[in-house]
């Protein structure tokens, strides 16, 4: 029986950014401007790859000087950027733990923030045998050492899993290593490519 590979954030997990930043800007408009100014998604893939957060602040700072001062409430309002699950992902998932599948996740995801994801959806933790998070590890999808650790630390083949990421990077990187994968683009369309499997 194949095991099933999840990523969380847009998968399982909507994440927008912007909700963390309202209180500092007058619309969204603004908030996408300065995103672009702090390069937000080149400086949030450093703290998902295992940067602290007071790393990431004192770099920001370095650069950006008083620009970056919204990144300070971040963490203290990033349960915002995860308030919603994605529809139909979670009743899959379900459904596979209890047709007698193993369930394993690999995230791209920041150590500091990751509590969050646990208090928000405290079911990760029993659903999931074994949750890889980048941050922790100092590893980022699609590089294949976030891969082999989750392979590694369970004991388990890649040829025996499946992978579901929403990004065509992060799975070109779980085919490179021997896994076949899916990309995720919506939970009915999930379902088909896991039924042209045998699955579900």
């Amino acid at each position: 029986m194949k095991h099933i590979v999840f990523d969380l954030g847009q998968v399982l997990i909507e994440w927008s950014p912007e909700p963390a930043f309202a209180g500092h800007f007058d619309n969204a408009e603004a908030i996408r401007d300065w995103m672009a100014r702090v390069d937000f998604d080149g400086w949030n893939r450093l703290q998902d790859g295992g940067r602290t957060m007071a790393e990431g602040l004192a770099a920001a700072r370095a650069a950006h000087g008083e620009d970056a001062a919204p990144l300070e409430s971040y963490t203290a309002n990033f349960p915002l950027t995860i308030a919603a699950p994605v529809p139909g992902s979670w009743e899959i998932a379900e459904s596979l733990k209890s047709a007698g599948h193993r369930l394993f996740a690999i995230t791209n995801w920041s150590h500091d923030n990751w509590p969050a994801a646990l208090t928000g959806y405290p079911r990760l933790q029993t659903l999931f045998e074994d949750i890889v998070v980048s941050g922790t590890e100092g590893l980022l999808k699609p590089e294949p050492g976030i891969y082999l650790t989750l392979i590694r630390r369970n004991g388990i083949a890649p040829d025996d899993c499946i992978f579901i990421d929403d990004s065509a990077a992060n799975v070109e990187g779980a085919r490179a290593v021997g896994m076949d994968a899916i990309r995720f683009t919506g939970s009915e369309a999930l379902r088909m490519a896991l039924k042209e499997r045998g699955i579900g």
